[in-house]
């Protein structure tokens, strides 16, 4: 790593090191490694190890389970699991609804959500996008009716990644058709397990089932689960989606990606002698490189000031553009640099325990699925393309 630590970093960076020796299971992280599917039990593992340490939520206050980190910490630690094979934390309990409830819950909702949130006791999903309300979130359709002391709902969400492993589902409803798009939205907490909610798998281009879509038919939801006030749920949801962008930008994957493409590189021959020396190919190289050092200080900065009570503005836009583009480059680069290796597809070869014979250099086998899932970062959380709006907004005044 390039940046300069204090030695009291250092330390820190050392007893990282030393826990991810000592408590990563090393069948989990030869999986990241190799690109193969974890399971649900390997997500559900690694958060209990971290959680038993108090690690898990890293970028809570320390009053409500987290550890009280600085910025540099966080960078330190979140590079340093992502060069180990650590898998990525599922994020939609402690990194996207977790902040919501502390900024905006009520002390009942901290109360008992919050320690749900780390024991894994809750496994959440996030119902924000809807068939024709994806990018233009605003004109959500989904309806929530309050009855007594409960809300009725009814309507469907998409693209639901995990929903079919989540106990409970954070949704945006529309509570109010008279006022405008934004001004009648409420944010919502459903138990997945409730009559009247159905879950419907979507399977991908790779045949993997990881998002769904989901049914609401006069599903009734306690009154008590509404967060903050009613029809101010836009102001929550664009609060929860600058921590859901700066997540997606995934600095330490991308410098977990970029060894191991350099790796790559270095091993793959053309015209007798290694790719990395290739003047093409070694100048894309280079320059995913020097994106991602200038990603990694936007990072930190980021992280600096969400610490110091700060809320990231178009800083998250712009970490979630770059992020997304880095990435995809990457596997792209990867994908390019195995050539004709690289063109099978065997589902089979995703899954640990796959013993057939490697068609060519084993890093090769996950590579064409790596790629195509990989679109997708550049379209979920708010596409690109929206993202650069909100830019022009926030900072050109456009």
């Amino acid at each position: 790593m390039d940046l300069n630590f204090t030695a009291e970093e250092e330390a820190f960076r050392s007893e990282v090191l030393q826990f991810l020796c000592d408590k990563l299971p090393a069948r989990i992280a030869d999986k990241v490694k190799r690109g193969l599917r974890l399971t649900r039990e390997d997500m559900i593992e690694w958060h209990g190890v971290l959680n038993e340490r108090g690690w898990l939520a890293n970028h809570w206050p320390k009053q409500y389970g987290g550890p009280g980190w600085g910025a540099v910490q966080k960078f330190i630690f979140e590079n340093e699991c992502a060069l180990a094979g650590a898998p990525r934390i599922v994020p939609f309990g402690v990194n996207m609804l977790g902040p919501v409830l502390i900024k905006y819950g009520s002390e009942a909702q901290k109360q008992h959500w919050l320690p749900r949130i780390l024991s894994g006791e809750d496994w959440w999903c996030q119902g924000y996008s809807e068939p024709g309300s994806g990018s233009d979130l605003a004109s959500v359709k989904t309806t929530a009716v309050l009855d007594g002391d409960h809300y009725v709902v009814n309507g469907q969400k998409t693209w639901t990644t995990l929903g079919h492993y989540a106990n409970m589902i954070f949704c945006l409803v529309r509570t109010n058709r008279e006022a405008k798009a934004q001004s009648g939205i409420s944010f919502l907490l459903v138990d997945m397990d409730s009559p009247g909610v159905e879950v419907r798998p979507i399977i991908t281009l790779d045949g993997e089932h990881e998002v769904n879509e989901v049914f609401f038919t006069d599903v009734r939801v306690p009154a008590a689960n509404l967060v903050g006030e009613q029809d101010k749920g836009w102001t929550y949801a664009k609060y929860l989606l600058t921590y859901e962008r700066t997540n997606i930008a995934g600095v330490g994957f991308s410098v977990a990606a970029l060894e191991k493409l350099k790796r790559i590189a270095a091993k793959v021959q053309r015209n007798g002698r290694p790719l990395s020396q290739d003047p093409l190919f070694s100048a894309r190289l280079a320059k995913v490189e020097i994106d991602l050092e200038n990603m990694k200080t936007t990072n930190l900065r980021v992280i600096a000031a969400v610490a110091g009570g700060g809320v990231p503005g178009a800083e998250s836009s712009m970490l979630k553009i770059r992020g997304t583009e880095i990435r995809q480059e990457i596997s792209s680069l990867a994908r390019r640099a195995m050539g004709p290796y690289a063109q099978p597809f065997i589902e089979a070869a995703l899954y640990a325990g796959w013993d057939e014979p490697a068609v060519g250099p084993e890093e090769a086998a996950p590579l064409a699925a790596q790629y195509f899932n990989n679109r997708k970062l550049s379209i979920f959380g708010g596409s690109n393309e929206i993202q650069k709006n909100i830019i022009s907004k926030m900072i050109l005044g456009l």
